[in-house]
């Protein structure tokens, strides 16, 4: 089992400890689905990112949930020095050209390990772009493995797990469903927000 920030003994207990305080210090309260913290195997996507703020507030949910989410990343990512701390973070490595692509990589993650959350941001930068990436989408459906709904608000304070959304056939019409539940949740700087799919003419 890979030992990352989430489930290092006797240091993890301590950031666990350490996470409900700044939380509690920044005012932030965290909020999570119980059906979705009860699953083994799913692909966590989490938004709005238009900060690097985000990844620091999800952190200390995750913590404070007791969650072991991981994500994916090029191997060259993981070289001298950086590969340690990366790993640590809940980096996995994964070698591009081996496979077809990162979906494919991912898929198979999944089939490797009884228990694996991994996570994605959909935007896929903290720029204004034209709509989200699918790779969650493809993986989840690849994997056979359902999608939560992690997000986070900051004019409410909030961050979370939120519901699993179960991925039919239909990309454009799951894109609209999750238009509508991510609507009120708002970005540090909602500007730089990307939705899920352009309005509909």
């Amino acid at each position: 089992m890979q030992r990352t920030i989430f489930n290092t003994p006797i240091v993890t207990p301590v950031l666990r400890l350490l996470a409900r305080v700044l939380l509690k210090l920044h005012g932030w309260r965290v909020k999570a689905d119980q059906q979705s913290l009860k699953l083994k195997q799913y692909v966590l996507i989490g938004a709005p990112h238009t900060t690097n703020w985000d990844g620091y507030y999800f952190i200390l949910a995750a913590l404070k949930l007791k969650m072991t989410p991981q994500w994916m990343g090029k191997d060259k990512l993981f070289t001298f020095p950086l590969g340690v701390p990366m790993r640590w973070f809940g980096g996995i490595a994964v070698d591009r050209t081996k496979a077809n692509n990162l979906v494919d990589a991912t898929a198979r993650q999944f089939k490797l390990r009884k228990e694996l959350v991994i996570a994605i941001p959909p935007e896929g930068t903290r720029s204004i772009t034209e709509r989200w990436k699918t790779g969650f989408y493809h993986i989840a459906r690849s994997a056979k493995v359902p999608v939560v709904l992690g997000f986070i608000d900051f004019p409410k304070k909030e961050v979370g797990i939120g519901p699993i959304a179960q991925f039919g056939e239909n990309l454009e019409a799951e894109l609209i469903k999750l238009k509508e539940f991510y609507a009120d949740k708002i970005g540090k700087f909602p500007e730089l927000y990307t939705p899920p799919c352009q309005p509909q003419p």
